[in-house]
């Protein structure tokens, strides 16, 4: 099914995230009283009258020359040649200013529905000092305060009668993958990399990237992605600002809809303990992971430099066996053609089904090279297993006594099922479960 979207455009401070959070229904956009806090372009899944859609939060476009302005027109511009539907917001407390006739005029010449919202008017008596902004020569006046929710039914009634047809053709499967990590290692320069083109704001002042943002593209054999970036995520206690609290959010929500996290990390700096923090979050997730050693052009190597940081990395990250590693360059190019084959590979062993047959000959196998373990002179049995769920590979294995499956015993059956089965780049679950 063909999904609408709808972008959201204005210039700085008259309210677009707040109103994308009331369609959304969620606090996804940052919401902060500070001009230019969004700055790249947001998406979010809405719902109105049985139609759904996607809804793009974009930064504020303003007629000045102003840090990242003309990257943030540039972003804006690439939302509203996405959409179908535009909604333009402006301030009723405010009036119409000179910035909102220039979003007008770049309204003007993409042809396409808009939606001319009139954002602050929160009680009856503001409604009187609206009517100037007819002269934007947009249409219908739609007055609302998104703060407190008044009017937005009527701008969500007035989205869906102007979204295009629904088109039921089939997708095929999308493989969705987000990057993580600390600020300024290079995710945003890594996206733009893959796909050639200026996705994202990519600048060396760390945090320049606030908020998640969905990619689509199609390798040379047809398999879809979509690509989320994500703000880069601070420990807790540097997290000064509203915005960067909201950023560690939403990466984790990246995280909890990607099927495979790319863990980027900075080759100049090195590995921070902060770094296996965020990696632990995709490790817990049971998402798909990647170690992407970014930067890799900038130091100086010898024969030993990648068998060195390779070593450190499992020794830093005991947990991430399993989790292949690559040194790439998002300014070179280095290696990055071999990021598509790795995830779609990893996305297939997340999806990977044993026949019970098949994998209860590994489990017994295992129980006669390593017999079961024994507690207070009783033996764990173990019955038989089955795998109940995939992405990532749950197994159930029942057994007469929960308490005796040690976690040692556990890791030992885990590293068993991972020789037999091609399980690289997904964590499994294994589940003791009393017979019954």
């Amino acid at each position: 099914m063909s999904v609408a979207t709808v972008a959201i455009v204005g210039r700085p401070n008259v309210g677009k995230s707040t109103l994308f959070n009331r369609i959304a229904g969620e606090r996804i956009s940052i919401v902060e009283d500070v001009e230019g806090v969004t700055r790249d372009r947001i998406y979010a899944q809405a719902e109105w009258l049985n139609r759904s859609f996607s809804i793009i939060d974009t930064g504020g476009i303003d007629d000045v020359d102003a840090p990242f302005m003309e990257q943030i027109k540039h972003q804006a511009e690439i939302a509203m040649n996405e959409a179908d539907v535009i909604v333009f917001v402006v301030s009723g407390k405010e009036g119409i200013t000179n910035a909102d006739e220039y979003v007008a005029k770049m309204l003007y010449k993409t042809e396409k529905p808009v939606i001319l919202v009139v954002n602050k008017v929160d009680n009856p008596e503001m409604r009187n000092d609206i009517y100037d902004f007819y002269s934007l020569g947009l249409g219908e006046l739609f007055p609302v305060s998104s703060v407190h929710g008044i009017g937005t039914g009527d701008v969500l009634d007035a989205i869906v009668e102007n979204l295009p047809a629904e088109n039921a053709e089939e997708e095929s499967d999308v493989i969705r993958f987000s990057l993580i990590g600390r600020p300024n290692v290079g995710k945003s320069s890594l996206i733009n990399a893959i796909l050639g083109e200026d996705r994202v704001i990519a600048s060396p002042v760390a945090g320049t990237t606030r908020d998640a943002i969905d990619t689509h593209f199609v390798d040379n054999q047809g398999q879809e992605y979509t690509m989320i970036d994500t703000a880069g995520m601070r420990k807790s206690g540097k997290v000064y600002e509203n915005t960067e609290k909201y950023s560690v959010m939403r990466a984790m929500r990246a995280i909890d809809r990607s099927d495979v996290v790319l863990m980027v990390l900075n080759a100049e700096e090195g590995i921070r303990e902060y770094d296996k923090r965020i990696a632990g979050f995709a490790h817990d997730a049971g998402k798909g992971i990647i170690i992407v050693v970014n930067k890799w052009d900038a130091l100086e190597k010898d024969n030993h430099t990648m068998k060195n940081w390779e070593e450190d990395i499992r020794d830093q990250f005991q947990y991430l066996a399993y989790a292949p590693i690559i040194f790439v360059s998002a300014l070179t190019k280095q290696r990055l053609h071999k990021l598509p084959d790795m995830i779609k590979e990893i996305s297939q062993n997340q999806n990977l089904r044993i026949p019970s047959a098949v994998l209860n000959d590994v489990i017994m196998d295992a129980i006669a090279v390593n017999p079961t373990p024994t507690d207070k002179g009783k033996r764990l049995k173990i019955f038989y297993a089955t795998q109940v769920a995939v992405k990532p590979p749950t197994f159930v294995i029942f057994v007469n006594e929960e308490e005796l499956m040690h976690f040692s015993y556990m890791r030992f059956l885990e590293n068993q099922i991972r020789k037999a089965f091609v399980f690289e780049g997904t964590p499994i679950h294994l589940i003791a479960r009393k017979r019954k």
